[in-house]
C-alpha cells in the first residue's frame, strides 16, 4: 500500500517545516487517498485529535514509531506551540482528526491559524468529508452555494435562534447530529422548515449507510417508523428554498417572510427576503402585505 502511495504521490514536492492537514476516512478505510498515506509515512510527527483513535489506523498502514502528539479541542491552542517548535526545526508534521477533514466541525482551525501566524506553511491533503459526501447525493439541484452549520448549539435559546436563521435562509444548509439527539432535531426541523426537503444521510460510507430525502414536516414520523433509522451518525442537508416545482406557489417564501416580518418593518423585511430568496421584489411585497393582513385578522 505504501509502495503504491509512493509511486503515485512521491514525485511531488513536500517541503520541510510545514504542517500537513490530512483528511482521513469517515468510515471506509478505502477512502484514504494515496497521497495521504504517503504524507503520513513521510512526516516526522503526527498530531492527532485522539492518539488512541489514530494509532490503529497508522498501524494498519504500517506506520509506527513516529511521535504522536495530542492536539484536541481542549488543548489545541497550547499544543500548537509544540507543533510550531517542531516545524521551526525543519520537521514535517501532519495533523489528523478522528475522521474526515480536520477543521470541518473538528479541531484544526486554531492549529492552522497559529502555524500560519508563525509564518509557516499549512498544506492541505484533501480527502473524505461527510459534509461534501452528503451534499453530493442530496440532489439539491436548485441550491446555489450552501451554509455549513455542523452541530447546532446545545443551549435551548441559541439552538432556537440557529434554527430560525436556517429556516429563513434560502440557501442549502448542512447539519451534523448524534443518534441520541436526532429525534429532537427532527421535531425542531418539522416545525421550523415544514415542507422544505431534507436529505438524511446516516452512517455514510459504512455498512449500513442510508440516504433518504423527505419533507421536514414528516421527518419525525419517518424516523419513528423504523427504530434502525435512529442509529448511527447523521448528516442532514436542508434543501434550498424555491426548489423545482414550487415556483408557481404564492406561499413558497412564506416562512422566510414570516420570520423577517416578525422582526423588521415591512419594507426592510421584503428587501432582505429578496436578497435571501432571489424572488421578484413586487411578488414578495404583495405576499408580505397579504401575510400581515392575515396575521392581523384582516
Amino acid at each position: 500500500m505504501r509502495q503504491a502511495a509512493a509511486a503515485a504521490a512521491g514525485g511531488q514536492s513536500y517541503p520541510a517545516g510545514a504542517l500537513y492537514v490530512v483528511a482521513t476516512p469517515i468510515g471506509n478505510l478505502a477512502d484514504l487517498t494515496l497521497r495521504a498515506i504517503h504524507v503520513l509515512g513521510l512526516v516526522e510527527a503526527i498530531a492527532c485529535e485522539d492518539t488512541r483513535h489514530s494509532a490503529p489506523l497508522l498501524r494498519t498502514l504500517g506506520i509506527e514509531g513516529k511521535p504522536l502528539l495530542a492536539v484536541h479541542e481542549h488543548n489545541e491552542r497550547e499544543a500548537a506551540a509544540g507543533v510550531i517548535e517542531r516545524l521551526a526545526r525543519g520537521e514535517r508534521v501532519a495533523f489528523v482528526s478522528d475522521a474526515g477533514t480536520p477543521a470541518v466541525s473538528d479541531p484544526g482551525a486554531a492549529l492552522v491559524a497559529a502555524v500560519a501566524a508563525a509564518g509557516m506553511r499549512c498544506i492541505p491533503v484533501p480527502g473524505a468529508s461527510s459534509a461534501a459526501a452528503a451534499l453530493s447525493v442530496a440532489g439539491d439541484a436548485d441550491g446555489h452555494g450552501f451554509v455549513f452549520h455542523g452541530f447546532l448549539p446545545a443551549k435551548a435559546g441559541e439552538r432556537a435562534q440557529a434554527l430560525q436563521r436556517i429556516a429563513a435562509d434560502a440557501h442549502t444548509a448542512i447539519l451534523f447530529e448524534a443518534p441520541h439527539r436526532i429525534a429532537a432535531l427532527a421535531a425542531e426541523l418539522a416545525t421550523a422548515c415544514g415542507p422544505r426537503r431534507v436529505t438524511v444521510c446516516r452512517e455514510l460510507t459504512k455498512q449500513f449507510e442510508s440516504v433518504t430525502t423527505v419533507p421536514a414536516e414528516i421527518l419525525p414520523q419517518w424516523l419513528a417508523d423504523d427504530p434502525n433509522r435512529l442509529r448511527g451518525e447523521f448528516v442532514l442537508v436542508i434543501h434550498a428554498l424555491g426548489h423545482s416545482g414550487d415556483e408557481s406557489r404564492p406561499d413558497r417564501h412564506d416562512r422566510v417572510l414570516d420570520a423577517l416580518l416578525a422582526a423588521l418593518p415591512l419594507k426592510q423585511a421584503v428587501a432582505l427576503a429578496v436578497e435571501l430568496t432571489g424572488a421578484p421584489r413586487n411578488a414578495l411585497y404583495e405576499r408580505a402585505l397579504a401575510r400581515k393582513r392575515e396575521s392581523q385578522g384582516g
